[in-house]
């Protein structure tokens, strides 16, 4: 069974071709493109449902991800770095990556290194791809620069894909569970209880309990959806002070389970770009601090932040970062710049966490779908109980 495959190839005069192949897979693929001498700038299977207007509206994460690696592939094969800004440009799934990449372009042409290029897009092009365009320029390695820095944003994207699809299922069973328990208490409540007053008599208690709350979320939803919306915009404005956001980023960290995918998630992604940043020959003052602006949770950021000062003064960062990472990792680092290997070892960190996110994922999603059952479950009978107390109780008194 053969694949269909959409490419875009740079031919060795440096033109860019594109078509349609048909191979047994994407190995198969670039083999052939290969045998045809020719460069493979994106290689993607070809949906009849994909369309122009759905490539223009990636997002900026995917889109940069993608215009890295045909940067790598490009340079790597020869092509000079103005054409490679060009044609990896013109490719570009998002606008305002196919923008910038067109100034950084002109800029270049004018004679200005490409990391100073990149640095007027600073909003585009984070600390961490300048500083590593700049080591590779400086070092005459900017090919093999460009394909660490993609493979690294490929992991990245890869992390956080498992992280996305991992929590997709329980909350599509939360959604159903709170979509069962709002038509209960808005419909099939109300009317077992019009049908029990008609009966007359006193209720037992289960079922008066019962009545009573579907009652007061009937009558009262829409001040109550009003509250919820008001306790949402005001946390969200309370958030926006920094010191208030590292005080609830700070209590994320602390909830059981969730807290420590977290950490685990921000301690994997600041070894990881620690890694890359150190092996390519960063300082490691500067290689921390733009490894901790790859940490969204402001309390870790924090501590990080803490623990670069601390080895500005001259401490280990081993020791430093004790609040940041767990003793495994810590030896890690240590042995790393006791030996000289504080990149390999960061590296190997990072793998760690990872690893250890997976299972913690596996194993928490294996847990949350039979404790959604045992709630929506308990509701579901305690509902059923009272409902046939009552119709028992109003037996009774017809007997």
């Amino acid at each position: 069974m053969t694949t269909r495959f959409r490419y875009r190839a740079a031919n060795p005069e440096g033109d860019v071709l594109e078509g349609n192949l048909s191979s047994a897979s994407r190995s198969a693929a670039l083999e052939d493109l290969h045998r045809r001498s020719l460069v493979p700038i994106e290689l993607e299977e070809d949906p009849a449902a994909r369309t122009k207007a759905s490539r223009g509206s990636m997002n900026r994460a995917e889109a940069m991800k993608l215009w890295t690696r045909s940067m790598a592939t490009m340079l790597a094969a020869g092509i000079n770095l103005e054409r490679a800004l060009s044609f990896s440009g013109a490719q570009a799934r998002s606008p305002e990556v196919a923008g910038a990449v067109s100034e950084i372009r002109a800029d270049v042409h004018r004679g200005i290194t490409l990391a100073a290029a990149m640095r007027k897009h600073a909003r585009l092009f984070g600390p961490m791809h300048i500083a590593l365009v700049s080591a590779g320029e400086e070092t005459g390695s900017l090919a093999p620069v460009m394909d660490r820095l993609a493979a690294h944003l490929e992991e990245e994207a890869e992390l956080r894909g498992k992280l996305r699809s991992a929590l997709m299922y329980p909350a599509i069973m939360a959604f159903v569970t709170m979509l069962g328990l709002v038509v209960m208490v808005l419909f099939v409540i109300p009317r077992l209880a019009q049908m029990l007053n008609e009966a007359g008599g006193t209720l037992p208690l289960s079922t008066r309990v019962l009545i009573g709350v579907s009652t007061f979320i009937a009558t009262w939803w829409p001040m109550l959806v009003g509250l919820a919306v008001l306790a949402v915009w005001e946390f969200r404005r309370w958030t926006k002070t920094p010191g208030n956001r590292v005080r609830w980023h700070s209590v994320r960290l602390r909830i059981p389970v969730l807290g420590e995918m977290e950490r685990e998630f921000g301690a994997a992604r600041f070894t990881r770009t620690l890694a890359l940043l150190l092996s390519n020959g960063t300082p490691i003052l500067s290689a921390l601090r733009i490894a901790r602006s790859s940490v969204s949770n402001e309390s870790l950021a924090a501590a990080i932040e803490r623990a670069t000062t601390g080895v500005s003064e001259g401490r280990r960062m081993s020791a430093e970062l004790a609040g940041v990472l767990p003793p495994a990792a810590l030896q890690l680092l240590s042995v790393g710049e006791e030996t000289g290997k504080l990149g390999e070892l960061s590296l190997r960190a990072a793998e760690s966490y990872e690893t250890d996110l997976a299972r913690r994922l596996r194993v928490s999603i294996g847990l949350i779908e039979p404790a959604l059952i045992v709630i929506f479950g308990g509701i579901v009978g305690f509902v059923a109980i009272a409902m046939l107390q009552a119709i028992y109780s109003i037996n009774g008194r017809l007997g």
